[in-house]
């Protein structure tokens, strides 16, 4: 009799040293179905997932796969079971082409390795499922979301009969979003079991089949699709009702805070990336920038923010030409940075509040004494701005690697902020991050934007810009588009601009 079920997991619990991250947790995967796992960062989803990837030995319970109970020791076990898990934080080595980490300790590899093969195979599932990869990339070449498009395509290369994906339309238009559902629902059809892990609502109401809903480590609801609710989703999530639209104070200023004019760079490989890029930015407005990863929107930001040399164009802030200023000279101008990558490039991983709170501070003579740092004021301005901006720690000593997402996306927007900057410059501020954390960024946005600050939003997620931006410019092939006021434009015409297609956007800075 065939088992009812692809995957089982049965009263799963799992303690960290203080934490209960699992607590009798039941859930599973029905062949041909697509079930989404939502909850808050700390939930416990990742640990979830984590256990039936193998990464985790659950402290109780137990793991079935096709009726027959499973014991994962290692990965490469639940691999072997048919389970591939894309996780949030990139499971890649920088070091190697996209080919040899698709390849790296997968035993199906010949004897005698063809790369060319395995790079022509690579190519063909690329262009099959709509990832655009290069699989002779380096991976460090990559951007966040381009690497996020190798670990899917990983997982297609070995066959994993039940694939977890972890937000993985944040890279993807809207129209390729549909795509990549009509082909997660073609998978599903084969037989395969799809866990969905995501924030967007409206993806749940698209695609889910079944949602499990997890809350401080325990399972508080499991809906079919029928019972779906968008608004008691997210109350089941948070406990409370989150806002769905915000409203924005007032209109932008006319000062032009920041004037980017004709900017070309290149990329990390030589080559031209950013191709005339010419916007504006004014003080009290949200600019926001959408494109697929991978368009010279990570350039763009680097160039603004003095990380890469600027070969024609201008950027002026605030009246000043800063085109060519080093990253010291540009935080002397009041400009602000929040990466994308919150822990490679924001953030110290192995150093605590304290210390990534004063990397841009050091230098200010309330922080020193004489020659030597002042500790006692540096505690002190950390315990205010942890109380100030709700940053969930325990202990100002710790490293910060240990926070959870939102905490460090807060700490990372409360040191850029207290700079009193004139320009924000704001990546995809939260990626990974849960409703909750999500609305106490977005909050913080918008409080700069009150006070005047010019945002520069950075983003692959439509929702985002459309709920916070003033205008939106478009950014494809390293060259702007189009550039539109949000309440004038819509998802699809956004989306058709992402792809390259010509649309009706007026090109005024």
């Amino acid at each position: 009799m065939t088992a009812p079920y692809l995957v089982e997991l049965k009263n799963i619990t799992k303690r960290f040293p203080g934490v209960v991250a699992n607590d009798g947790v039941d859930f599973n995967v029905r062949k041909g179905e697509i079930h989404v796992l939502l909850g808050e960062n700390g939930s416990g989803k990742s640990t979830l997932m984590s256990v039936l990837a193998g990464l985790y030995r659950p402290d109780k319970g137990e793991i079935v796969v096709d009726g027959t109970r499973r014991v994962f020791r290692s990965p490469r076990d639940a691999i072997k079971a048919g389970i591939g898990m894309i996780h949030q934080h990139f499971k890649l080595i920088d070091s190697l082409t996209v080919a040899e980490n698709v390849i790296l300790g997968d035993d199906s590899t010949p004897p005698v390795l063809r790369l060319q093969d395995i790079q022509r195979k690579l190519e063909e599932l690329s262009k099959k499922y709509g990832l655009h990869i290069n699989p002779s990339s380096m991976v460090w070449q990559l951007s966040l979301g381009e690497k996020q498009r190798v670990e899917i395509v990983k997982m297609l290369y070995r066959g994993s009969r039940v694939l977890v994906l972890d937000e993985p339309t944040a890279v993807l238009t809207p129209q390729e979003t549909h795509e990549l559902f009509h082909i997660l629902r073609e998978m599903a059809k084969a037989g395969r079991g799809i866990v969905l892990i995501t924030h967007k609502m409206q993806e749940v109401m698209e695609i889910a089949d079944r949602v499990t809903v997890l809350r401080r480590g325990k399972v508080v609801a499991t809906l079919t699709r029928e019972q779906i609710n968008r608004r008691e989703l997210a109350w089941l999530m948070v406990g409370r009702d989150v806002v769905i639209q915000y409203k924005k104070k007032g209109s932008p200023g006319n000062k032009k805070v920041l004037e980017v004019d004709n900017v070309h760079c290149l990329s990390d490989l030589g080559r031209p990336c950013l191709k005339g890029v010419s916007f504006t930015v004014h003080s009290g407005e949200i600019f926001g920038i959408a494109g697929v990863a991978g368009n010279g929107q990570r350039e763009l930001a680097e160039v603004i923010t003095g990380l890469r040399p600027v070969t024609g164009g201008k950027i002026m802030i605030d009246g000043i030409d800063t085109t060519g200023l080093s990253p010291r000279q540009i935080i002397d101008r009041r400009v602000a940075y929040v990466p994308d990558d919150r822990l490679g490039t924001g953030l110290v991983p192995g150093l605590s509040a304290v210390d990534n709170f004063m990397l841009k501070s050091y230098r200010q003579s309330v922080l020193r004494r004489g020659p030597l740092l002042n500790k006692r004021a540096a505690y002190q301005n950390s315990r205010e701005l942890v109380k100030q901006f709700e940053i969930q720690i325990s202990s100002l000593d710790a490293p910060v690697k240990l926070m959870s997402g939102g905490n460090l996306q807060r700490l990372l927007l409360a040191r850029e902020i207290t700079s009193e900057p004139l320009l924000l410059v704001a990546v995809y501020p939260i990626r990974g991050l849960d409703i909750k954390a999500t609305q106490s960024v977005h909050n913080i946005l918008l409080q700069q934007r009150d006070k005047g600050v010019a945002i520069l939003l950075i983003s692959e997620d439509l929702d985002e810009l459309f709920k916070l931006s003033d205008r939106i410019g478009v950014i494809y092939d390293g060259r702007i588009t189009g550039i539109m006021p949000a309440e004038m434009t819509d998802v699809e015409e956004v989306g058709l601009l992402m792809m390259g297609s010509a649309g009706t956007g007026e090109m005024a800075t």
